[in-house]
Parts: structure tokens; sequence; C-alpha cells
């Protein structure tokens, strides 16, 4: 056998072991990924939901799109929490876009009436030790029980009420702004946020 077709014949069976290994790696690791995701997006709304809600707000949802919600208009998933059937709060991400280094995706979650009963930042990419204090409980805790019309929306800088940072300005002007966003969405949406869950689908073809 030529030497070329020798050596084109070893590449190959590389390509097609090295293919078949991420294809393994790919199936066993898929389940765990998905169940660390699950688990992450789960913490989160332990953080900003109200207490007391018995059902599973993970598997109560419902997609919106909203420019307010996010510029690109990517649809939004909010997880319902519910006391048997009554609604007690929804919780979604609402992403600010104009952080100091990009976006900023915040959790916040609201009662019917409108009110916050929690805020978590998801992601950003905010400068350590100047943006990133926005992580900080006492920073977030602050918007709980806030609404549009007894809070005054902006930084103190601007003439709004929430504290902005020594040197890191940007950043909390950025969430506070993206909060208001999602507030008003509420406000003009909460009929559809809130509404009963859906049952699931009947089985077309029942016995089979």
């Amino acid at each position: 056998m030529p030497e070329f077709i020798k050596m084109g014949v070893i590449l190959m069976i590389v390509g097609a072991v090295a293919t078949a290994v991420l294809a393994l790696t790919e199936m066993v690791t898929r389940e765990p990924i998905q169940e660390a995701k699950r688990l992450e997006i789960l913490n989160a709304l332990n953080e900003v939901l109200p207490e007391g809600f018995n059902n599973q707000p993970d598997m109560d949802t419902i997609q919106l799109v909203d420019s307010r919600l996010n510029r690109k208009e990517k649809p939004v998933t909010f997880y319902r929490a519910r006391v048997d059937e009554s609604p007690l709060g929804a919780a979604f991400v609402v992403t600010a876009p104009d952080g100091y280094s990009g976006d900023i995706d915040i959790m916040m979650a609201v009662s019917p009436k409108g009110d916050i009963t929690g805020i978590q930042i998801v992601a950003h990419k905010e400068t350590p030790g100047l943006g990133d204090k926005v992580l900080a409980a006492t920073w977030r805790n602050v918007f709980k029980g806030k609404n549009l019309d007894n809070a005054k929306w902006g930084v103190k800088k601007d003439g709004g009420e929430f504290d902005q940072f020594s040197g890191a300005t940007i950043t909390p002007r950025a969430i506070v702004a993206a909060i208001k966003k999602g507030l008003e969405f509420t406000k003009e949406n909460s009929g559809r946020m809130f509404a009963p869950a859906e049952a699931p689908a009947a089985d077309a073809n029942p016995g089979t």
C-alpha cells in the first residue's frame, strides 16, 4: 500500500474515533448539564419569589416577547408561583443593555399587584470591585416592595432614590432603568403573566 494511502487511512480512523468519543461525551454530559442549569434557575427563583407557593414555578411557565425585556426581543420565560390556583408572583429575566461592560441579566419577581418581591443578578461582565457591587444583598434588597408608584426610579445622582457607587454609576443606573421597564411591562401584561396554567394536552389516541 502506498505511503500516502496508508496515512489517509490512519487519519480517517483517528477522525472516526475522535468523533465517536465526542459524541459519547456529549451524550454522557447532556443530562448533568441540563440538571445543573435547572438547579441554577431554581436557586434564583427561590431568591426572588415570595415564600409560600406550593406549585413548581419552573413547570408553570409562559413565554412573552417585548423590547423592554431585551432589545433583541427574544422570548422571555415567566415562571409563575401559585398557592393552589391563586397567583403569588412571577419571575422573569430583564436585560439591561447598557451596563459598563455589556448586557446585565436581572431576574426580577413581581406580585400580582405589581410590587417587586426580589431581584437577582444572574449574568454580567462588570468590573470586579466596582460594578459588581450590585451583587450585594444590601443593595438588591432595597428593591423589595417597590413599584412604579412608590419609588423615584433612578439613581440618586439622577434625582432618583437608588444608591450608585463611587466610580461606578453606569452599572446601577442601567439596572434601575431595566427593572423599571420590567415593571412597566408587568403593569400592561399582568393578565397574561398571571393567567391560569394551561392544562396538559389531552391524549389524541387514548388507550394506545
